[in-house]
């Protein structure tokens, strides 16, 4: 898989994904937040499938 999202992308992906998730322990604890997974998971990774199904690269760098 090559990458195709930015350093500023993925940061705000995981820390969406982490506050997320935090909605499941702290606040109104529906399994809603466990949707953190995704931006957790695509931020870690560095790929977005949705942005390859699109065209979208924010990475900057030639993979």
């Amino acid at each position: 898989m090559p990458r195709n999202e930015g350093t500023i992308d993925r940061a705000l992906r995981v820390i969406l994904g982490l506050v997320l998730i935090a909605l499941v322990f702290v606040g109104p604890q529906t399994a809603w937040g466990w949707v953190g997974i995704v931006p957790l998971a695509t931020g870690l990774l560095g790929y977005c499938p949705l942005y390859s199904l699109i065209g979208v690269n924010t990475c900057g760098l030639k993979s």
